[in-house]
C-alpha cells in the first residue's frame, strides 16, 4: 500500500471509500510499529540490566511527549497513552526475552 495513493477525508465519495482509507492507514501504522520493534531490538544490546530494559524515566519522559503530539493533533492525550503503554510492555517483553537470551 502506498501512503500517497490514500484520499483525502474530503474527497472520499462513500463510506466503502472512507473504510479503504481507514483500512491503509491502519496498514501503514501496523508497518510502522513493526519497523519500531527492529529499533527496541536494536536498543536490548545495549542495555546491561533489567532496569535498563524497563527504564522507568525514558518510559516517563517518552510518555509524557506522546501526550503532547496527541495534544497537538487534537487527539486525548489520556487515549494515546494508554496505546503507548501498552506497546512499551509489548517492547519491554519482546526486549527482555532477547536480553536474557544473549546473557
Amino acid at each position: 500500500m502506498n501512503p500517497e495513493s490514500i484520499k483525502p477525508p474530503e474527497d472520499c465519495a462513500g463510506i466503502e471509500d472512507v473504510r479503504r482509507e481507514i483500512d491503509a492507514l491502519d496498514y501503514e501504522i501496523i508497518t510502522l510499529i513493526g519497523r519500531r520493534v527492529h529499533y527496541v531490538e536494536a536498543a536490548a544490546q545495549f542495555k546491561t540490566s533489567e532496569s535498563s530494559v524497563r527504564a522507568p524515566e525514558r518510559q516517563k519522559a517518552m510518555l509524557e511527549q506522546r501526550r503532547q503530539w496527541a495534544e497537538e493533533e487534537d487527539l486525548d492525550p489520556g487515549v494515546v497513552e494508554k496505546i503507548y503503554q501498552t506497546l512499551v510492555e509489548y517492547f519491554i517483553q519482546r526486549e527482555m526475552e532477547r536480553w536474557r537470551v544473549s546473557d
